[in-house]
């Protein structure tokens, strides 16, 4: 037993009030003196019990504190007293309100936001349902807050640990949500100046600043509220540090964000990391020296919990700049040269969404390049660059009339490339194919949109109609798409002067995960599968004849699959041509799900040639039932561990097709040329 306990039992039926706190206060300075007194001579046990003995009642400890025996009578003597059991359950309907408050009053401020930063009106009706229901919840706490209870000193001082919390958990917020609006805002302002592109940032990111900011809400509106109910010695205390703390905070991020500018610019990332790692060590700091002169009980040193919290803060930080445009290799991309060629007349049909070539050249080139996999960000500069400096040396060596990619130009998956944008890459790869100046279209890949990638499928579609031919005057992607599964599903055209077709060029889809699940492939499907077969069968009847075509795609069909079996079993039915199968046990990528594909090509009689990518270590080409299959030799220098290192299956295919559409494919392999 302390004395602290002997004084909370003397006035266990006296009610908590200001005036008692000071009797409270008196009383037990009082018997600590005495204690003191006793303690000299006696053990613990010893003075305990005579403090006891002399002082264990009400009127005996009161004259000890200087009060007269009519005084100390008319305390008052309330049968009516709060509980600590009574007041926790008053207290979490309270918290609950308050809870409940915070959350209205938050979303109420984004729907604001919302409609400031789209000009949507509707944000704001939406924003009057939260904003109504917080005035109602406002009023209820109020009301809670003007009852009075008697309590007692015990639970006065359960209710004084609970105040303590609170006030631990507002600094804490506060500063988390200031660090974290200063870092993303100084990550944006790293990568890109515009105002537009801040608010996209800021609101592509605005549930965690919600919650921060409902947590601050809460913590906040919590210690008001207790301090309706007790006055404490900290309360005043707290106010003023927690003012102070705020301040210093700002203004250390904002001589963060100024030194990282004008001093360390070229290595801003890193900057705003070191900054980040000496504010949280300054924070560690200061909840172990500074806050305790605040709070009744300190932090205790628990490693779990700061392990916890770092972690946390550190995933964030990093994965807000795994999400960052990179803009390192802008200057290399601005600075390359045009590859001249003679080049061919391209129209575009808008209501067909068909791009058409007339060529007068005895042979048309087409180079297919695939998986060239940017990662886009600062960590990947170095395998970026390569990537297109490969992409630059295999157009300027084949000097194309066409390039087409069958898929991932870009590789957002986190690994390897350590970020999730696809939105500068692709920018990037745009810009940089605009500059060399050869006409050139693409299949999408599975890695072009990954679901955790910056810009979604409708995103990207948008970005590269912006970036089609109407603008770019060599990307020809289609401003209008058949109603089908998939993305840039396309044909385009190549004639001969006469209008006579000298190939027919499919563009599908593979598309990507099926049921959006990771690894499980999906496959092109039979409306897209219809929509090529009506397109051969329509332009046949239009030429008067089978028309030549040939198809383009990133993950493989099933029968490439087939026709390896049967290639490796030395059947006659495949023809082979070049290129091995070098993935790790001789695996083929295909999706589980079949495509109609292939044997809709083979009873056409149309299509000779396919022309896939997706497994980078594969480059085989064979022909089977009369239809060439053919893996392109890759770009990619990222998504495999050590691939950067191999060479054998990097470069691309080059395929020569003559006046009586007749054609060559030619491996061209980087180490070559």
């Amino acid at each position: 037993m302390t004395i602290e306990n002997i004084v909370n039992e003397l006035l266990s039926k006296i009610p908590y009030s200001k005036k008692y706190q000071k009797v409270r206060s008196k009383i037990q300075t009082s018997l600590e003196e005495k204690y003191n007194e006793y303690i000299k001579e006696n053990d613990n046990l010893t003075s305990i019990t005579k403090i006891l003995e002399k002082y264990g009642t009400i009127e005996a400890s009161g004259l000890l504190a200087g009060y007269k025996l009519e005084e100390i009578k008319s305390w008052k003597q309330d049968e009516n007293i709060t509980d600590y059991k009574t007041f926790k359950t008053t207290f979490k309907k309270e918290k609950r309100k308050i809870i409940a408050f915070s959350i209205s009053t938050v979303l109420t401020i984004s729907y604001i936001i919302t409609a400031l930063v789209y000009f949507s009106p509707f944000n704001l009706i939406f924003a009057s349902i939260p904003f109504l229901i917080s005035l109602l919840l406002l009023i209820g706490i109020r009301k809670y807050e003007k009852k009075n209870y008697n309590y007692s000193f015990e639970t006065f001082d359960e209710i004084q640990n609970i105040e303590d919390k609170y006030h631990k958990k507002t600094i804490n917020s506060i500063l988390l949500g200031i660090s974290l609006l200063s870092i993303t805002v100084s990550i944006i302002l790293s990568t890109n100046f515009r105002l537009t592109e801040i608010l996209s940032r800021i609101m592509s990111n605005i549930i965690v600043f919600e919650i921060i900011l409902v947590c601050i809400f809460k913590n906040i509106i919590i210690n008001h509220n207790l301090k309706q109910k007790i006055e404490s010695i900290y309360q005043s205390k707290y106010k003023s540090q927690i003012t102070k703390v705020s301040i210093l905070s700002f203004i250390y991020w904002i001589i963060s964000a100024i030194v990282t500018f004008l001093i360390f610019s070229k290595y801003k990332l890193i900057s705003l990391l070191v900054f980040t790692g000496i504010f949280y060590i300054i924070y560690l700091f200061y909840i172990f020296k500074i806050r305790k002169s605040i709070v009744r009980k300190n932090i205790t040193l628990n490693k779990k919990r700061i392990l916890l919290l770092t972690l946390l803060i550190f995933t964030f930080a990093f994965y807000q700049i795994m999400k960052l445009d990179s803009w390192i290799l802008q200057p290399f991309i601005n600075a390359i040269k045009t590859v001249e060629i003679d080049k061919d007349y391209i129209e575009y049909n808008d209501e067909t969404g068909v791009y058409t070539i007339t060529t007068d050249k005895d042979e048309f080139k087409i180079l297919q390049l695939t998986d060239i996999h940017l990662g886009g960000s600062f960590f990947s500069s170095n395998t970026d660059a390569r990537s297109l400096v490969a992409v630059y040396n295999l157009i300027e060596y084949t000097k194309p009339d066409l390039v087409i990619v069958t898929g991932d130009l870009v590789f957002p998956l986190g690994v390897m490339s350590l970020s999730f944008n696809n939105s500068a890459p692709l920018i990037q790869f745009a810009s940089f194919m605009r500059n060399i100046g050869i006409p050139w279209a693409f299949a999408y890949g599975n890695h072009d949109t990954e679901s955790l990638a910056i810009l979604t499928e409708k995103e990207v579609d948008e970005l590269f109609t912006a970036f089609s031919f109407k603008t770019s005057k060599n990307l020809l992607y289609p401003y209008t798409q058949p109603n089908i599964t998939g993305r840039n599903n396309q044909l385009i055209e190549v004639r001969k002067e006469n209008g006579e077709i000298l190939q027919a060029l499919f563009i599908l889809d593979s598309n990507s995960y099926y049921e959006d699940i990771m690894n499980n492939y999906d496959y092109i499907h039979d409306d897209q599968v219809k929509w090529y077969e009506e397109k051969v069968l329509e332009l046949s009847k239009q030429e008067g004849k089978t028309i030549p075509s040939m198809l383009f795609f990133h993950m493989p069909l099933n029968e490439y699959q087939t026709a390896y079996d049967l290639y490796k079993q030395k059947s006659e039915e495949v023809t082979y041509h070049y290129g091995v199968v070098g993935e790790e046990n001789e695996a083929i990528c295909d999706s589980k799900y079949h495509s109609k594909l292939f044997e809709t090509a083979v009873s056409l009689g149309s299509t000779k040639a396919m022309f896939c990518g997706h497994d980078h270590l594969n480059n085989v080409s064979l022909t089977y039932k009369g239809v060439r299959l053919t893996y392109g030799l890759s770009i990619d220098y990222l998504a495999y561990p050590g691939i950067d290192k191999l060479d054998a299956q990097r470069g691309g295919t080059l395929i020569t097709i003559y006046n009586d559409s007749s054609f060559d494919i030619t491996p061209i392999k980087l180490k070559d040329i």
